[in-house]
């Protein structure tokens, strides 16, 4: 479903991210993991078309994401949930889901009830303003706005970071609903090793900006873990 080859992204002459390449299979949930600076949120960014890249290639479903502006990407059917939420604090619950709405493809104008399905909190707190929510709620409504455009494929920059334990277990059962029963296909960047090998089917992982190990999550063995993600 999308494909990164060869990519390389500089911050002015800071080389960040040397010839990555990443697979992500269509109906397949995988987690991108590495130590902090390693250039996974640059790869999501540059996927997102947020960060300009100096060379390689991105594709979408077999469409070249370098010619679409960044704004467009989410037309494709691409959510995509920021790490730090960036919901915004001074509108409601309602109208946070509702800004999604217009990038829809096929004109739905309304929010899809099976989101407050998904997080019944959401429909509780509607006219709460979004700064008002706990960080848990606020990480349940950014998903939920990702969501309301109806993706294909949902990439998360780290959804558990800085969520209280009982949230980080329901956003895993929901990743892992979403996946198994609508066949949404996954990109999420996750720290926490447990979480990582309950909701992910593989996982890739970056060191010093290039791709050094990738496989399903039953191969990510205590030799990688060791040498690339304990700190």
């Amino acid at each position: 479903m999308l494909s990164v080859e060869h990519l390389d992204q500089f911050y002015g002459e800071s080389h960040t991210l040397w010839d990555l390449n990443l697979q992500v299979a269509e109906g397949q949930v995988t987690v991108l993991m590495g130590r902090n600076g390693v250039g996974k949120t640059t790869l999501l960014q540059c996927i997102m078309g947020l960060l300009k890249t100096r060379s390689g290639t991105i594709q979408y479903q077999g469409q070249n994401l370098l010619g679409v502006d960044a704004e467009k990407r989410a037309n494709l059917g691409i959510g995509y949930v920021p790490q730090g939420r960036q919901i915004f604090p001074l509108l409601t619950v309602e109208e946070n889901l509702l800004i999604g709405l217009p990038a829809r493809r096929d004109k739905v104008r309304s929010i899809p009830p099976f989101i407050f399905e998904l997080f019944p909190v959401l429909k509780q707190m509607l006219n709460r303003r979004g700064g008002d929510l706990s960080g848990g709620q606020q990480q349940q409504l950014a998903i939920g706005r990702a969501l309301v455009l109806d993706p294909k494929l949902l990439i998360l920059d780290e959804p558990t970071e800085g969520i209280q334990p009982n949230i980080v277990q329901e956003i895993g059962d929901i990743i892992r609903k979403l996946n198994q029963e609508i066949g949404l296909t996954v990109l999420l960047v996750e720290q926490k090793l447990p979480f990582a090998r309950r909701v992910g089917d593989r996982f890739c992982i970056l060191d010093r900006g290039r791709q050094v190990a990738q496989g399903e999550m039953g191969e990510l063995d205590d030799e990688l873990i060791q040498k690339y993600l304990t700190v």
